[in-house]
C-alpha cells in the first residue's frame, strides 16, 4: 500500500474519531420517557476514570486504528469491512466505557458490515469458500464467549458476547491462527489494564469495568499480526 493511501486512511479515522464522542453521546445520555442508558443502570461508573471521551483524543486513536488497518498484511478486498467495523468499533469502545453497554443497533449494524463487506470481498476474489471461515469464526467465538459469561461469578455479558460473534467474522476471513489470537489478547490486555488500574488507586476490585474495548484492540492486533 502507497504511502499516500495510508496518510489518507489515517487522516478518515482521525474524522471518524472527532465525531465518535458526540455519536457515542445518543447511546450515553438519558432521554425523557425512557429508561436511563448510564446513570442509573450503572452507578458505580461515577467513580470510575472512563465518563469523559474528547473529540482529539478519539481522533488521534482513529488515526492509528485506521492507520494501522492501512499498512496490515493480508487485508486484500477486504480492508473496507475491517474500516468498516473499526469506525463502528471506536463507536462502541467509547459507550462501554462510559456505561458498560455495547447496544444492539451498534453491534448488529458491525455484523451487518461485515457480512456484506466479506460477502462483496469473497466475490471479488472469485473465491466464495472463503467465507466459511467468517462463519466458522463467529460461531467459535460466540461460543466461546457464551460459556465464560455461563460460568458461575463470571462478569461477561451477553453484549461482549455478541461483539466477540461479530468480530470473529473479519477475524476468521484472516484465518484460525489469526481468530485464535484474537480471542486471547483481549483477555491479556484487559488484565493488563486491570492490573494497571489497581495498582495506580483509579479503580477497587469491585469496580465494575467493560471487556468491549479489549475486545476491538484485541482483534485489531490480531488484524495486524496475521
Amino acid at each position: 500500500m502507497s504511502a499516500g493511501l495510508s496518510v489518507l486512511l489515517a487522516a478518515l479515522g482521525a474524522a471518524a474519531g472527532a465525531v465518535t464522542p458526540w455519536l457515542a453521546g445518543r447511546f450515553t445520555t438519558t432521554r425523557p420517557a425512557t429508561a436511563p442508558a448510564c446513570a442509573a443502570t450503572t452507578p458505580r461508573l461515577a467513580t470510575a476514570p472512563f465518563c469523559v471521551a474528547t473529540a482529539p483524543a478519539c481522533a488521534a486513536v482513529g488515526a492509528v486504528v485506521f492507520g494501522g488497518l492501512g499498512v496490515a498484511p493480508g487485508l486484500g478486498a477486504a480492508l473496507p469491512v475491517f474500516l468498516a467495523v473499526a469506525a463502528l468499533g471506536l463507536l462502541l469502545a467509547v459507550v462501554d466505557l462510559a456505561c458498560l453497554r455495547l447496544p444492539d443497533p451498534l453491534v448488529g449494524a458491525a455484523a451487518l458490515a461485515a457480512m456484506v463487506g466479506l460477502v462483496t470481498a469473497a466475490s471479488v476474489d472469485g473465491r466464495p469458500d472463503r467465507l466459511l471461515g467468517p462463519l466458522a469464526g463467529a460461531a467459535l467465538s460466540f461460543t466461546g464467549y457464551a460459556l465464560l459469561a455461563l460460568l458461575p461469578g463470571s462478569r461477561l455479558g451477553f453484549g461482549d458476547v455478541k461483539l466477540a460473534a461479530v468480530l470473529g467474522l473479519p477475524l476468521g476471513w484472516l484465518g484460525w491462527p489469526t481468530l485464535l489470537t484474537g480471542l486471547v489478547l483481549p483477555h491479556v490486555l484487559h488484565g493488563l489494564a486491570v492490573l494497571g488500574l489497581l495498582a495506580a488507586r483509579r479503580v477497587r476490585r469491585d469496580t465494575l469495568l467493560p471487556l468491549g474495548p479489549a475486545l476491538l484492540a484485541g482483534a485489531w492486533l490480531a488484524a495486524l499480526l496475521a
